[in-house]
């Protein structure tokens, strides 16, 4: 038979007195510290000579999962806040029906015009520090000034820096008449005051500067001079200009050999060659690219951008697409520039006179060059 409940003593009596350790009173100093109860010291294992297959794997200890990052804050940009408004046509038949609909029709820009908006924000691209373009070619006629010219006056139109272009040629040079003469400075002057120059109002006196805001550095052209322009002066040179000017071009002479040319290419960030679209013009170029490959400036080479310039109507029988080709495998790009009856004057240059095509090819090359611009942060060497 189960005792009952009172018999198994499962439940006491209200009042029955509660034990002694109960109502003992509290010793002032607190309870004494139970000692911890630690585990015996485990002997070393003995050391391991090699594997066992019967051994299991070691353990690996848990992972711990990421701590989660707080939530950024909301961004308050003024297109976070507002939205992108979304651009107004600026031409062609959108435009028309964007002001015929009273402005309630807007299918935006044209590809090509946001291709061409594209291609001005490259060639704007912000430039931390100096960088120096090398225009070169060993065979004259091809348009290498022009190139210079043109190529400087398109990054000074659109950029808000300063650019200035180098007459580097050692024998009279032609750079300083595609823009209006304001001083008779010549390089020589330059150098000549290069210790008295602290501040751009200084090297301005010795520039000339077209619309476009390209400046100009002249080279002598006094043919009683017979001191010839060296690799140290062109050093000299650019280290004045480098501290006042975001962008440097130098037009260089035909022959690679010349004195300044050593400097030129050790000062570079990058070559521009430039070929005619003749037989003879896309050798020379070739054969440009040959003696740099043979000096040690194979870097140049693959950073080079390739220019054929059509300096003349087309006429021969030149396939231009295989010289497109060749030189494609050999630089980083290629482009061409169509012929343009304003650059076959050889007068001063002016980009509101060119044709689009030209316009169009000359933006196309500044941003490709640009592409290689130095990283923000990162200046240029």
């Amino acid at each position: 038979m189960t005792p009952c409940f009172r018999e198994q003593q499962r439940f006491s009596d209200p009042g029955q007195e509660p034990p002694p350790e109960w109502t003992a009173p509290t010793p002032p100093h607190g309870f004494p510290a139970q000692p911890l109860q630690t585990a015996p010291p485990v002997p070393p294992a003995p050391p391991v000579t090699g594997p066992s297959a019967a051994d299991p794997p070691p353990e690996l200890p848990p992972q711990t999962s990421p701590v989660p990052l707080p939530a950024p804050y909301l961004d308050l940009s003024t297109v976070a806040l507002l939205g992108q408004p979304k651009q107004a046509p600026t031409r062609g038949w959108r435009r028309w029906l964007y002001l015929g609909t009273f402005k309630l029709v807007n299918l935006g820009e044209s590809p090509e015009v946001t291709s061409q908006t594209t291609l001005i924000e490259e060639a704007g691209r912000p430039l931390r520090g100096c960088y120096r373009i090398a225009v070169l070619s060993l065979k004259g006629g091809v348009g290498k000034t022009t190139v210079t010219a043109t190529l400087g006056a398109t990054f000074a139109s659109t950029r808000g820096d300063r650019v200035i272009a180098v007459d580097a040629n050692p024998d009279r040079g032609t750079l300083s008449q595609k823009v209006p003469l304001e001083t008779p400075a010549t390089v020589r002057h330059l150098l000549r005051d290069a210790e008295g120059i602290t501040s751009y109002s200084d090297v301005r006196r010795y520039t000339s500067q077209g619309p476009s805001r390209l400046e100009v550095l002249a080279s002598e052209s006094d043919p009683a001079v017979s001191k010839a322009f060296s690799s140290s002066d062109y050093a000299r040179t650019v280290e004045v200009l480098e501290r006042y000017y975001s962008l440097v071009l130098t037009d260089c002479g035909t022959g690679m050999l010349h004195s300044a040319m050593a400097a030129v290419l050790a000062k570079a960030d990058v070559l521009i060659v430039v070929s005619s679209g003749s037989v003879d013009g896309a050798r020379s170029a070739s054969a440009t690219l040959d003696w740099l490959d043979a000096h040690g400036h194979q870097d140049l080479v693959r950073n080079a951008v390739a220019v054929v310039n059509a300096v003349r109507p087309r006429s021969g029988k030149v396939d231009l697409q295989k010289v497109v080709d060749h030189f494609s495998r050999r630089c980083r790009a290629v482009l061409q520039v169509p012929f343009d009856p304003h650059l076959e004057e050889g007068a001063e240059i002016s980009l509101e006179r060119l044709k689009p095509a030209t316009r169009q090819a000359l933006l196309e090359l500044a941003a490709v060059v640009a592409r290689d611009f130095p990283a923000p942060g990162h200046p240029a060497n």
